[in-house]
């Protein structure tokens, strides 16, 4: 856009058009963590390990068999499928929202913000849905696992809170470079 002065004026990403593809990219990368860090390396819950005490019915696939571990590992997959899609997903509308200096757009405490809000959110909703209401696994099973699951609860709040705490620190980053028309 061209103003009085003779110079373009750069577009700025409103800390709006972040929040989307922020939120999508948490979620998808949260949702990573945990099934990377809790699901393989921990090894202390996967996808079905506990419904034999579940509310929906879901027959029992015990990880400590064979059967079981290939049926709890190919729904660990499918959970990473979703992940994986919702990385994708978040990066196109990313993409499709900041078309110039991208680079800088990766150092805004706006996106990093949001990315944060959307880690948070996938440990609300799943610690909520999948631990408490559907019961089809815990964060670790065992004599101690309400406590394991208020603490991914917890964590899960205080990611929201902290991604909310982060946004206000950060400015709107250009979209287009800002430079001057013909010796102006």
């Amino acid at each position: 856009m061209t103003t009085a002065a003779g110079t373009v004026r750069a577009a700025t990403a409103a800390p709006n058009s972040l929040r989307l593809p922020g939120i999508i990219l948490g979620v998808g990368l949260g949702g990573f963590v945990d099934g990377i860090l809790l699901h393989q390396l921990l090894q202390w819950h996967h996808m079905l390990s506990s419904t034999n005490h579940d509310r929906i019915g879901v027959k029992y696939y015990s990880p400590h068999t064979v059967s079981g571990l290939e049926m709890n590992t190919l729904w660990d997959g499918i959970f990473h499928v979703v992940c994986w899609i919702a990385v994708l997903l978040g990066m196109a509308v990313l993409y499709a929202r900041v078309t110039h200096n991208r680079r800088a757009m990766w150092t805004s405490h706006v996106l990093w913000g949001w990315i944060l809000v959307g880690w948070g959110l996938f440990n609300l909703v799943e610690g909520v849905l999948d631990h408490q209401v559907l019961g089809i696994h815990h964060v670790r099973g065992g004599l101690h696992q309400a406590w394991w699951d208020t603490a991914f609860l917890v964590f899960g709040a205080l990611l929201v809170t902290g991604g909310c705490l982060l946004q206000p620190g950060g400015r709107p980053f250009a979209l287009g470079a800002q430079r001057p028309r013909d010796g102006a």
